[in-house]
């Protein structure tokens, strides 16, 4: 699978630990984040990814920030984008079976590592349930 990352300085230790972690599994990683722990601004670092994932030049994309919140609200301003903000294994899979979410964003001052990687894990082995959720899903997009 083709995945673009994309993190602020909150994020750069998990995001490492994300490559490798996608690596490890045989996924192409394209990293747009910061590798430095020096205060950036976030939306320099999430808009490629989701114009990546947009474009369908990656198949999903992860974001990681202090809270996912900031961005998860950048990446949900490009049409064509589902981010969904995850702190757990359990709304990662919700995500993509029912809103067939194709960015995860991730809180890292809230959740280790170790559940990182689970989350991750869950949010990309999930498949989208359709049925009536894409009929749901379909109606996202401001006309």
């Amino acid at each position: 699978m083709r995945l673009s990352i994309g993190n602020d300085h909150a994020g750069t230790e998990y995001k490492k630990e994300i490559i490798d972690f996608l690596i490890l599994k045989g996924h192409e990683v394209k990293n747009h984040g910061t590798d430095t722990t020096e205060s950036v601004d976030y939306p320099d670092f999430i808009h490629p990814v989701a114009k990546d994932v947009a474009s369908k030049n990656s198949d999903l994309g992860i974001i990681v920030c202090g809270s996912g919140n900031g961005a998860a609200m950048t990446a949900n301003k490009h049409q064509k984008i589902r981010a969904a903000l995850c702190w757990n294994k359990e709304l990662a899979k919700l995500a993509r079976q029912h809103n067939n979410a194709n960015i995860l964003s991730l809180p890292a001052r809230f959740i280790t590592i170790k559940e990182t990687k689970d989350i991750v894990d869950h949010f990309l082995k999930t498949k989208f349930e359709e049925g009536r959720h894409k009929r749901r899903v379909d109606k996202i997009p401001c006309p």
